[in-house]
C-alpha cells in the first residue's frame, strides 16, 4: 500500500482512519500547545479533522443531522486515540527494566 491512498478522503472518514490521524496530529502538536490539556486538544483535533472530511466528501449542504453528529463523533474519535496513546505508553512502562 502506498502513503498516497492511506491519506485519501475515504480512509480519513472512517473510524480508524480519524483516530489514527488525530492521534498523530495530536502528538505533533502537543508540545506546541503548552497550556491547553492535550484531550482537549485531541478533541479540537477530531472536530477540525471531521469537519473538513464530512465537507470533503459530501459537501457543505450536507443535511443538519449529518452536521449535528460531527462533535458526537468527534468526541468518540478523540477519546479512542488518547486510550491509543495510553496503552502505548503503558506498554512501553512494562517493557521497561
Amino acid at each position: 500500500m502506498d502513503l498516497e491512498s492511506f491519506w485519501s478522503w475515504g480512509t480519513l472518514t472512517t473510524f480508524a482512519g480519524a483516530t489514527a490521524c488525530t492521534g498523530l496530529f495530536t502528538q505533533m502538536l502537543k508540545n506546541i500547545v503548552g497550556k491547553l490539556p492535550t484531550q482537549w486538544l485531541s478533541y479540537i483535533i477530531a472536530v477540525v479533522l471531521l469537519v473538513v472530511t464530512t465537507a470533503a466528501t459530501g459537501g457543505w449542504a450536507q443535511p443538519w443531522t449529518v452536521w449535528a453528529l460531527v462533535p458526537l463523533n468527534a468526541a468518540l474519535v478523540s477519546l479512542a486515540s488518547n486510550g491509543a496513546v495510553d496503552a502505548m505508553r503503558s506498554m512501553k512502562r512494562q517493557k521497561s527494566p
